[in-house]
């Protein structure tokens, strides 16, 4: 009888005392569920402030940074955010849902481009004044940086509603610092305008600041683009061209304007292009001289520029005031 209520003692002991899982099993539980649980949106009949403390969002407006390629780069807040808010407002909702879907996220998609976001806008903004929690992704990258998301971003910061940034990848960013070049200060310029006049008038503006130009290119552009740079910053100025930045085929081609034109004279490049061109070496804080300043606005005038605007582009490229280089263009060349 003894042994059998020890036997009982040691049964009891054994159920009682947890046990530790080997290693490998260990890791695959801790894998198994990164997320938070959150209810869904659907899952409440209350109020919309009953549904935001419910998914553990505070009401506002997100912008969640995405993958610019590699799905690994995302952050673990960004996926509780895209995994708890009522709705996720995105720019393609058949590229996003492969995200989402990767990721097990069961949270509503609503379209939001910019052919769609000023119709958009009263209605996203109705929700957030009702206690919702919405995030916002574009495509690839941070949104309302040569993305949708700007302007309702405004719009929110005007309206007193909370505007919360979920950082994350961003190509220039990436691009840049990996690049080798001047990294302490930069201008990110993005897209170029389409109108060929404004898109050579913001190059030649470029082409005079003392800091790393970043420019965002697509594919069919990058030829075009190439000439046009060349010509505003000359052949010899150094560049980096970054493709597919943290895909399969990731690729970091650097050297002079005039030897990428020649690369890529015969090479259409696929993928997102992030193009970095470096700054002037005339410091804009060196008091220019007045040969200098006349010197630009020959060169400015000779590609057909007005002579208010060469005067215009000369002064913002340089620490001359816009008066002083407008009187010696009216000295040197006359009205």
């Amino acid at each position: 009888m003894a042994a059998l209520l020890r036997l009982q003692a040691l049964f009891s002991l054994t159920l009682a005392t947890p046990r530790r899982l080997p290693s490998h099993l260990r890791c695959a539980a801790a894998v198994a569920s990164p997320l938070p649980r959150c209810l869904p949106a659907s899952a409440s009949n209350g109020s919309p402030e009953q549904r935001a403390s419910e998914t553990d969002l505070e009401s506002g407006l997100y912008l969640v940074a995405t993958p610019i390629g590699n799905l690994e780069d995302i952050t673990l807040r960004a996926l509780r955010v895209l995994k708890c808010a009522h709705v996720i407002l995105s720019e393609d909702t058949r590229h996003s849902g492969k995200l989402l879907q990767h990721y097990n996220i069961k949270t509503p998609l609503l379209s939001f481009h910019k052919f769609n976001e000023r119709e958009r806008e009263p209605i996203i903004l109705k929700r957030l004044h009702e206690g919702e929690a919405i995030a916002v992704i574009s495509d690839a990258g941070t949104p309302g940086i040569s993305d949708p998301g700007m302007e309702l971003a405004r719009l929110c910061a005007t309206e007193k509603i909370p505007v919360i940034p979920i950082p994350g990848p961003s190509a220039a960013i990436a691009a840049l610092s990996a690049s080798g070049l001047p990294t302490e200060e930069f201008t990110f310029v993005g897209f170029l305008p389409k109108h060929g006049r404004s898109r050579k008038a913001r190059l030649e503006v470029s082409a005079r600041e003392a800091v790393t130009q970043i420019f965002y290119v697509p594919p069919h552009g990058i030829h075009q683009f190439l000439l046009d740079a060349a010509s505003s910053f000359g052949n010899s100025r150094s560049c980096v061209i970054a493709r597919e930045i943290t895909k399969l085929h990731e690729e970091f081609w650097r050297g002079t304007l005039g030897e990428a034109n020649e690369a890529f004279a015969t090479r259409q490049p696929k993928g997102e292009i992030t193009i970095l061109i470096d700054g002037s070496s005339i410091s804009i804080d060196e008091t220019p001289s007045d040969d200098f300043l006349e010197h630009e606005l020959r060169e400015l005038m000779a590609k057909g520029h007005a002579l208010s605007t060469a005067v215009k582009l000369v002064a913002e490229a340089t620490s001359a005031k816009k008066k002083d280089v407008y009187a010696l263009a009216l000295k040197v060349f006359g009205k």
